[in-house]
This record gives structure tokens, sequence and C-alpha cells, in this order.
């Protein structure tokens, strides 16, 4: 039986939570999970080291290279085959210590808990 995983701690969730192609051509969609958006926005718009992003997730560096890896595939995936990426769902919890800066985060919606059955 394999290990439950760890719940990550992201700073916020997306507000905006599906992106496209505007031309109106369905070639498919990609399911990105809350952490790994949380990856993508730690690492390339926050500027953060793998290690430091590691600690504010709550995750072992190696854990969140895996993470990263996935998001960046799965970004790629939708750019440039022209899919829509859907982000939801995911093992996270709101970091309490980023709840004072929830409002100035970019991106950011509802606050809540969630596992991918809504978000509160």
């Amino acid at each position: 039986m394999p290990r439950p995983k760890k719940w990550r701690r992201v700073a916020c969730v997306p507000k905006v939570k599906v992106f496209g192609p505007l031309d109106g051509s369905d070639s498919g969609f990609v399911m990105m999970d809350v952490e790994e958006f949380e990856s993508i926005r730690l690492m390339d718009l926050e500027g953060l080291d793998q290690t430091e992003c590691a600690e504010k997730m709550g995750v072992a560096r190696t854990t969140f290279q895996r993470i990263y890896k996935e998001a960046k595939k799965k970004l790629a995936d939708a750019v440039v085959n022209g899919k829509v990426l859907k982000i939801e769902g995911g093992n996270y919890t709101l970091h309490e210590g980023e709840r004072k800066s929830i409002e100035n985060c970019r991106g950011c919606g509802r606050h809540g808990y969630g596992n991918g059955h809504g978000w509160k």
C-alpha cells in the first residue's frame, strides 16, 4: 500500500483556473494541480530557488523539483499543442504564514483548504 501524499502548502489558489487558445480550436485539455501552479508561481514569478520554494511548500527539495518538472511539462504541452489548461485539485492547504499577504497575491482567488472537491 503506497504512502499517503503529504499536504503541500500554497499561498493562494488561482483566480483564473482555465486558460486556452483563443481561436476556438479543440485540441484537448491538460489538468494541472494547484501545487503545480504554486511551483510555477514561486520559481518563475517570485524568482525563488528550489530550496526556498520547497521550504515554502513544506516539502523536500527533490519533491519540489518533481512537482515543478511536471508543471513545466503540462504548461509546455498546453502552449505548444494548443490545449486548454485547467488548474484544479491536488493535495494542498493554505499556508498560515502567507494569509496576511494573500490579498496582495497576484492571481489569487478563493481561500481555504482544498483537495479538488471545492474551495472555501
